[in-house]
């Protein structure tokens, strides 16, 4: 017998928050078809009222934008300022497509040997989005903005961890009047997902695990329903020989440490070139012991809790494998003790060896693991010799050596002297075993548009046979 409620939990304090039903089969259906129904106007609506929708939607977010930080907080535990970047970032990518949407739609005109021929783009139906717990608001909406303006309507399945904030998207919509049907969530826990995806949709967009992703993408492509896949990563981060030492070092801690580490483009392999080895652990580890640990809710924490219990026992599992294969703790190691909260002191670990889980497997949590590596190309070789490509981070002073690895890098990203960050102006998706598709930018919009050639012929009057 499967649960009929779910619950979320705080996970600074392992309290309780809300309990909810979960939606029955009959009540997925429906909402689905009130979708589809839907599609039929939102469709036909002007690009430029759809636009309108865009820019009101990203209005209402900044408007309620402290208690909107608020629930993401209380629901995962991340750092409350960093709860209201999230938002923010939210509102720019309503805008964004708000502003640009209508531009990247426009027909485009091809010659061939027709009168006229055009590439045009147009809505595939109902979209249904699976999505996860560590960016509640943002990795639903990175998603939905391109897929609205284009003319699509959205079923959204958040992560049951996060229940309130999908919730708190679709109460957003009804704020501005978005018409009913164009954007609903669902409420429950994994077992809908398959409800969702055998469901009278189109599309399916899923954000999170390897192995959750293997088995969305195969229902839905079984069931002939295009799929979006963003599977996270183990990104890594290349510090080279002329690299800024210092910058590179502050890179780190944000790469590696922001959201509690629990970020698909965290960087979580750093790969330090041997001659500024020493100089760069140092500074990297004095940096580390600097960030605040404790309450996200206040606004000078760095570090939260990480998500659940489970997330905790396994960041545990994983440091305490690197050190019993010969691992070295140079700071932090263990969980924040005397504490009700799922809080993980923020670690740096060294003398890494390729048998350790964290050198392979995604960390999701606060350890970043260093290993010294002789060169630039023994750190290109560990960085591909990964089953996941999708950002990497690389820090040198040497542009034109810079370019030569940013291409050899295996993934879907790369920053030089940055952290790897997502941005609605540029395409972000991975390869390998990270996923396929795109998302952001134009050709994340058209990911979920039928690209539709038509040919206009004069009509022939003369039929001439051509063998």
């Amino acid at each position: 017998m499967s649960a009929t409620t779910v619950s979320t939990v705080n996970p600074a304090d392992g309290q309780v928050i809300s309990q909810y039903k979960i939606m029955d089969r009959q009540t997925i259906t429906n909402t689905v078809k009130q979708s589809r129904t839907a599609f039929e106007e939102w469709k036909k609506l002007d690009i430029s009222k759809r636009a309108e929708f865009m820019q009101n939607f990203a209005q209402d977010l900044r408007k309620n934008k402290a208690a909107l930080a608020r629930t993401a907080t209380q629901e995962m535990g991340k750092p409350v300022k960093e709860s209201l970047s999230e938002v923010e970032k939210c509102a720019w990518v309503m805008e964004y497509y708000g502003d640009n949407g209508p531009i990247f739609l426009n027909d485009e005109v091809v010659n061939t040997d027709a009168r006229k021929s055009i590439i045009t783009f147009q809505p595939l139906g109902v979209i249904g989005s699976i999505m996860p717990w560590n960016f509640p608001y943002w990795q639903a909406l990175r998603f939905a903005a391109p897929s609205l303006i284009v003319g699509n309507t959205i079923v959204l399945k958040p992560a049951s961890a996060t229940m309130q904030c999908g919730i708190e998207i679709e109460n957003s919509f009804k704020n501005i009047g978005l018409p009913d049907g164009v954007f609903k969530t669902l409420i429950g826990d994994s077992s809908i997902a398959e409800t969702l995806i055998d469901s009278d949709i189109n599309a399916v967009t899923f954000t999170g695990s390897v192995p959750v992703g293997a088995k969305v993408a195969s229902r839905a492509t079984s069931q002939w329903k295009k799929c979006v896949l963003e599977l996270g990563g183990s990104d890594p981060f290349i510090v080279c020989k002329d690299a800024d030492i210092e910058k590179a070092a502050a890179g780190a801690v944000k790469g590696r440490f922001i959201n509690c580490g629990q970020s698909c483009i965290a960087s979580k392999r750093f790969l330090v070139v041997q001659d500024v080895a020493q100089e760069f652990i140092e500074k990297f580890v004095q940096k580390v012991e600097k960030l605040v640990v404790g309450d996200p809710m206040q606004d000078n924490t760095d570090i939260g809790p990480l998500v659940n219990q489970a997330a905790l026992k396994n960041i545990d599992a994983l440091v305490k494998d690197a050190v019993s294969n010969g691992g070295e703790v140079l700071t932090g190691g263990g969980p924040v003790e005397n504490n009700l909260g799922y809080f993980y002191k923020p670690t740096v670990l060294a003398k890494i060896s390729p048998n350790m889980r964290v050198a392979s497997e995604e960390v999701f949590g606060p350890v970043a693991p260093v290993s010294i590596v002789k060169d630039e190309m023994e750190a290109l070789k560990i960085a591909n010799d990964s089953e996941y490509g999708l950002g990497a981070s690389i820090w040198t002073e040497d542009l034109d050596r810079a370019e030569e690895l940013s291409r050899a890098v295996e993934s879907g990203i790369v920053t030089i002297n940055n952290v790897v960050a997502s941005d609605p102006r540029v395409p972000f998706g991975g390869i390998k075993h990270s996923g396929f598709g795109r998302e952001l930018s134009r050709y994340g919009m058209l990911e979920f548009v039928n690209i539709k050639s038509i040919r206009f012929y004069d009509q022939l009057t003369h039929h001439h046979h051509v063998e």
